[in-house]
């Protein structure tokens, strides 16, 4: 059975918990209020034959990109987020992204999901849960 395709441009339409989030990844008070009122879209490339696949987080504040093949680690660089490096994998769980860092942070990692034209993200770090959603454009 085929993986879905998560190619497309989605904008954010909600969030949840995301100040506790990034305090737990040490994020300053400051710099966590900013990243709280930013609405990113996520522009994603996904190459259903190779795996292959490319993340784009895009704010008025900063940008994030994540190259990654399905089911391979690599060192990736979360200097734009909180200043560290990690070993990561991302793997398919039927039809879920999931995200596994390792690094500094215990339980760091991610989930992608579609559930129609929307982009479920649940991010996670030593037991704390934040999540947004985005809904595809047209």
């Amino acid at each position: 059975m085929s993986k879905p395709n998560y190619s497309g441009t989605f904008h954010l339409v909600s969030i949840d918990n995301m100040d506790a989030y990034l305090e737990a990844l040490d994020i300053n008070f400051a710099l966590r209020k900013i990243v709280c009122l930013l609405k990113p879209t996520k522009q994603i490339t996904h190459d259903t034959a190779t795996g292959a696949m490319t993340i784009r987080t895009l704010t008025t504040f900063k940008n994030f990109n994540m190259d990654f093949t399905i089911g391979k680690e690599f060192t990736e660089d979360l200097g734009p987020v909180d200043g560290r490096t990690c070993q990561t994998t991302v793997d398919w769980d039927g039809d879920n992204l999931v995200c596994v860092q390792r690094g500094e942070k215990e339980g760091r990692g991610w989930t992608h999901w579609l559930e129609g034209n929307m982009l479920h993200l649940e991010m996670r770090v030593q037991g704390v849960v934040a999540k947004q959603v985005f809904k595809k454009a047209d």
